[in-house]
């Protein structure tokens, strides 16, 4: 069989040694985000993109080298199996080719060809073939045909026998892996989709109207355009084909099996060549070239969705500060709550700001009595109905007040579903759902992944077709994303709920559970090593999880830090060797530098980890996100009907497409950037250029109130520091091997 990790060293251009200890590690039981964090010695330090892709190819063939297993006993069983087919199977790097190669030999149901071969006609097809060749006489297809009319074997007459011996021949040829490959990369390079929307929908009543009559070269699809049209016909609104040059194929394919120049022969192969084609071939091979570029827009869909994501996970916290959550409403009123600075429920009102001057009055009381009472630090508002209101509301009650604190707009996207999940009912079972979302809204305000955490990633609202995609594999890829950002910032042992815990390298539901439990009783941790008394909380979870966990006034300064307990021996040394106390090792960030590195390193150690050793040191329990900004809407402009073209806002991005970025200006309905107003250079890639959560300044370029879309443009409005993507130099796998070697 094939030599998986010398396919795994040549494809993504890394020496064996690398890629053989990275799965060694996988193997012995070791997280990505560990591997990634603190082996780095081991792998070379490749980060977590590229060791997640050689984790998902490795996966990859792992299942095609069993499947190779079971389809060579199956073959072999059959006593088909040659050398010159095994060697195929076994070079075969590529599901979609295996399975063209099995085809032939796969056990199927009865087709024309086995009906035939029933009737004693594989001869008569043998013969044919025989006479298939250049330079041999003529010979009397219908005499021949002839000697298999049988009644026994329901041969009528030698129309039916040769139709026999062509059903035989016609599976053989559409059958065949290079034909198929052949026609497949000719949909793929040559191909147009198309589509059509049905004619009981009259013009301009759905949403496809730009798919009416539509054509779009199969290369050239785009990712999201592939999607909308698969939804379409889904719906029952559209109907998608696939347009290609028959005659070609048929060329081809003639090509490739005709080779005696007698018409009597020639034409019966033309004949089997067009139905082998159009009827066994056409339609799965169509199939084929749509599950191909399916796969393909799922991955882009997919990956838009990741960086979305992960830009929404790591947007900046506002700080565990005293908070009061806000989710609005009319009619119903507006949920307030209030949550501490560890984000534990408080207090809870429902005012009602929008009805008459009365309520209104008595909401601004309540309002400032509970900011006043709980020392409030931070507003959060939802970005929902009502929100723009609610706002205002707030504004204007604080306007002649000396209370200095500051309230945002919050995406509530995903509130809803996490106020109805076990989850929130596990945390407030005696409270109603609309509290839990204000519980929430505020949360997010605080620390958007510690509590974005609980929510479903495909509710959170910035992806991109999700419900159209694998689900399993967008499944996958969302708790990647996850799981990323939770290691990548580092988990407060002390405040962090059983959900955010499940993430951390090295920690099941079950040892998260054990965890909360072990801390409700025992009080708060005062060391990493208090881990190794919770239940269920072995040594290996104490190596793979320790370094991502922080203790934030522990005993040991360390225990705050991103430096795992298997190197505070050479943090000891460090404190020892410059002559200070290990309590203020962190406070002499220029002696560290001084220190001579080689010194420390051991067989386990080297400089990749002493790095960062340092550079912990020196911003001991730095929160790695980035400073919190907000953004400011403008007063006045509540509504979509507010707008006029030309107006110049301030917006916050809140989803991002292939096709540009959607961004909240304040009225209840984003506006759409498209790529090509996004930027004063040609965007190729959109999360290259903005991320959720960005601040951006726009320019209101049309308005469809009727149909609620709103265009905007941020190259035609300054303030926005939009650079162009730095394009980096392409290495090829020789390049990269190279640079490795040196």
């Amino acid at each position: 069989m094939i030599d998986i990790n010398k396919i795994l060293t040549e494809e993504l251009g890394l020496q064996s040694w690398q890629v053989e200890n990275a799965l060694a590690l996988k193997n012995e039981g070791a997280t990505l985000p560990f591997i990634a964090r603190y082996r780095k010695e081991r792998t070379g330090e490749l980060d977590e993109n590229v060791l997640r892709d050689m984790f998902d190819r490795f996966e990859y063939l792992t299942e095609l080298e069993e499947r190779k297993k079971t389809i060579l006993d199956s073959i072999e069983e059959q006593g088909k199996l040659t050398d010159e087919l095994k060697e195929k199977i076994v070079k075969c790097l590529k599901k979609t080719e295996l399975e063209d190669l099995y085809l032939p030999y796969k056990p199927k149901k009865r087709t024309k060809a086995t009906i035939a071969k029933e009737k004693d006609l594989e001869p008569l097809a043998i013969f044919v073939k025989d006479n298939n060749k250049q330079g041999l006489p003529p010979v009397d297809l219908e005499a021949e045909a002839a000697k298999y009319i049988s009644s026994e074997k329901e041969v009528a007459d030698i129309k039916e026998a040769l139709k026999g011996a062509a059903d035989i021949i016609a599976e053989e040829i559409a059958e065949t892996a290079e034909y198929r490959q052949w026609i497949r990369e000719f949909f793929l390079k040559e191909g147009v989709f198309t589509s059509k929307i049905k004619d009981e929908f009259e013009e301009g009543s759905t949403k496809y109207e730009m798919y009416r009559d539509f054509e779009v070269p199969v290369r050239d699809i785009a990712s999201h355009t592939m999607l909308a049209l698969r939804r379409g016909e889904t719906e029952g609104i559209l109907v998608l084909d696939l347009k290609y040059d028959e005659d070609r194929v048929l060329d081809f394919l003639a090509s490739q099996v005709i080779e005696s120049l007698h018409e009597n022969i020639y034409d019966f192969y033309n004949a089997a060549i067009k139905d082998g084609f159009i009827r066994l071939m056409k339609h799965s091979i169509i199939g084929e070239v749509r599950l191909d570029k399916k796969v393909y827009s799922d991955e882009e869909s997919i990956k838009v969705f990741e960086a979305n994501l992960r830009q929404m996970l790591l947007a900046a916290p506002a700080g565990l500060k005293p908070t009061i959550g806000l989710d609005p409403g009319f009619r119903t009123g507006c949920k307030m709550v209030v949550v501490d600075a560890t984000g534990k429920y408080i207090q809870y009102d429902q005012i009602f700001p929008h009805n008459s001057a009365n309520e209104r009055a008595r909401a601004a009381d309540t309002l400032l009595d509970a900011i006043k009472k709980h020392n409030i630090e931070l507003v959060a508002i939802g970005n929902g109905t009502a929100g723009r209101e609610t706002d205002q509301f707030v504004q204007e009650t604080l306007k002649d007040t000396s209370f200095t604190l500051v309230k945002v707009m919050v995406n509530e996207a995903g509130a809803s579903v996490y106020s109805a999940s076990k989850v929130a009912n596990e945390e407030f079972p005696d409270l109603d759902l609309t509290v839990r979302g204000a519980i929430s809204i505020a949360r997010r305000l605080q620390d958007p992944l510690a509590e974005l955490v609980k929510i479903d990633p495909k509710s959170i609202g910035v992806g991109q077709y999700q419900h159209d995609v694998d689900q399993r594999n967008l499944k996958k890829k969302l708790e990647e994303t996850v799981e990323s950002c939770v290691n990548y910032v580092g988990v407060d042992l002390n405040t962090a709920s059983k959900e955010l815990l499940t993430y951390v390298s090295g920690i099941t539901a079950t040892v998260a559970k054990s965890i909360v439990e072990y801390r409700n009783v025992n009080g708060m941790f005062s060391s990493r090593k208090d881990l190794l008394s919770v239940p269920r909380f072995g040594k290996k979870a104490f190596e793979q999880a320790a370094g991502f966990l922080r203790i934030r006034e522990g005993k040991d300064i360390l225990d705050n830090t991103a430096v795992h307990p298997e190197s505070y021996h050479i943090v000891e040394q460090f404190a020892k060797d410059l002559n200070v106390n290990l309590t203020e090792i962190t406070k002499v960030s220029d002696k560290l530098q001084t220190l001579d590195l080689k010194k420390y390193i051991t067989d386990t150690i080297g400089e990749p980890t002493l790095r960062d050793i340092i550079a912990e040191l020196e911003k001991p329990g730095r929160d790695p996100r980035e400073e919190f900004k907000y953004a400011k809407f403008a007063e006045g402009i509540n509504e979509i009907k507010d707008l006029r073209q030309g107006m110049e806002l301030e917006g916050v991005v809140t989803n991002i497409t292939n096709f540009g970025a959607f961004i909240d200006i304040g009225v209840h309905q984003d506006g759409l950037v498209h790529v090509s107003e996004m930027a004063n250079f040609f965007v190729k890639d959109p999360t290259k250029v903005v991320k959720v959560g960005q601040i951006v300044k726009v320019k209101v370029i049309e308005v469809n109130e009727k149909l609620k879309r709103i265009n905007l443009s941020m190259k035609q409005v300054g303030g926005n520091n939009i650079k162009k993507p730095e394009v980096k130099k392409q290495f090829n796998v020789n390049d990269l091997k190279s640079r490795f070697s040196s």
